[in-house]
């Protein structure tokens, strides 16, 4: 996802993002490139069961759909070749859908039954929504058939996409909010490690802002990342999006304090008046801003812009507890799809994926799967994994309640409103949880 606008496709239009799903069968040569939507896919009988084995000699494709057509792509790309390499079975066909049409696409495919792949990614928090939707099949039996099991990934995630006992999603990965720094900056200004709580961060960026040089302490981003970045401080704060009642909660004490945090780092004059979209990323990006907010995907863009940084978590800005705000890419099975030889291919490829995914690791990804976490190989990778991985503790994600994107939408426009001194915190943050509430009502 570019820059995650495979998160960040939900900038402006909210929390959630969307992947495709469901299947067809086939003898051709798999591709690994981006392609067009396959063929209309089978009908058949619903099929929950474990998937039987594939007859010898023959080889069956599997339609692979997902929305990472950023720097994360040819990470993914290279784990299905390599899978495709490793047995004569099967080939899974791997189509790029684009990040921002990624659910539109999903669900017309699902609509009028053509071209529904046979499995596919989706983001956590678009779980329930297609649960409810009787979109998606339960994953339990496959799972169970070729060795994959819940223990090997964060409780949270398991959790979340599970309804009546039924597991209805395989984490890929958890993507929480990081922090990157510049070390060149941290050593000019003789700061030895990043911050850990609000007041060395302050102190940090304070030390570190130099008008004279165009350099910010930090840029406080005032639309997308947003979307990871606020719900972080709310929760760090005690506050969350939705109180036990059901009801929107994010206009608290809380989400007003973190607001009014947010806003003050422009007043201190250590992040810029306003930040135009993705002007934060292209600050720390140029050299020209010392600490950043963004998610795992962005370490390509970093690496190959050459800068000399390091990442940690993300401070406790907030003033009750630690805490960070995440999202999760799973593999789900759409109910559509239900031949016997390409539901044993798809177990075989998640089985493949659950020991093998040090490769997306690469990406800068923490992957779900512990045994890959717990490998020698992902212990040697670089800084970041590891750091992103120590975030898992205390991940939380979006509310578990449907169509949470319509709903949190008024939220991303309402907090630039307040960051960019437009309306007071509380004023923004009141009028966004009225139109949020307007929106569960729909």
């Amino acid at each position: 996802m570019k820059k995650m606008k495979s998160l960040q496709l939900v900038g402006a239009a909210g929390l959630s993002m969307t992947l495709i799903l469901t299947g067809c069968t086939s003898t051709k040569t798999a591709e690994t490139s981006p392609a067009a939507v396959s063929p209309a896919a089978s009908k058949a009988a619903e099929a929950t069961k474990a998937p039987e084995t594939v007859k010898s000699g023959e080889k069956v494709t599997v339609n692979f759909w997902n929305p990472f057509s950023g720097n994360d792509g040819p990470f993914m790309k290279k784990i299905v070749d390599n899978y495709n390499k490793s047995q004569d079975k099967y080939v899974v066909k791997m189509t790029i859908q684009p990040n921002g049409d990624y659910y539109k696409l999903l669900d017309t495919a699902i609509a009028t039954k053509k071209g529904v792949p046979d499995v596919a990614i989706m983001h956590l928090d678009q779980t329930p929504t297609y649960i409810a939707k009787d979109m998606l099949q339960p994953v339990d039996a496959i799972a169970k058939a070729v060795g994959v099991e819940k223990s090997n990934f964060p409780p949270a995630t398991v959790e979340y996409s599970t309804k009546d006992n039924n597991w209805y999603s395989i984490p890929l990965d958890i993507h929480p909010l990081v922090m990157y720094y510049n070390k060149d900056l941290f050593k000019a200004a003789g700061i030895a490690a990043p911050p850990t709580n609000r007041e060395q961060f302050v102190d940090a960026a304070k030390k570190m802002t130099d008008p004279s040089k165009g350099i910010w302490g930090a840029a406080m981003p005032t639309f997308w990342i947003q979307n990871f970045l606020f719900p972080t401080i709310l929760f760090q704060n005690g506050g969350d999006f939705i109180d036990e009642k059901g009801n929107i909660a994010y206009n608290s004490p809380a989400g007003v304090e973190a607001v009014t945090f947010m806003r003050s780092l422009t007043t201190m004059k250590v992040s810029p008046p306003t930040v135009a979209a993705d002007g934060d990323f292209n600050l720390f990006q140029q050299g020209k801003s010392a600490m950043h907010f963004n998610g795992p995907w962005v370490k390509d863009a970093f690496d190959k812009a050459k800068i000399n940084y390091g990442v940690a978590p993300v401070p406790q800005l907030g003033t009750v507890k630690q805490a960070v705000f995440g999202g999760s890419h799973n593999f789900v099975i759409p109910k559509a799809t239900t031949d016997a030889s390409v539901l044993a291919g798809v177990g075989d490829f998640l089985k493949y994926v659950n020991a093998n995914s040090i490769d997306w690791a690469e990406s800068g990804q923490a992957v779900a799967s512990k045994v890959v976490r717990d490998s020698a190989a992902f212990q040697a990778m670089t800084q970041q994994q590891v750091e992103v991985a120590k975030e898992f503790e205390y991940v939380k994600f979006a509310p578990k309640v449907l169509n949470w994107g319509p709903i949190s939408d008024s939220i991303w426009t309402e907090l630039a409103n307040a960051l960019q001194g437009k309306k007071e915190p509380k004023a923004a943050l009141d009028d966004a949880a009225a139109k949020s509430t307007a929106a569960m009502k729909k």
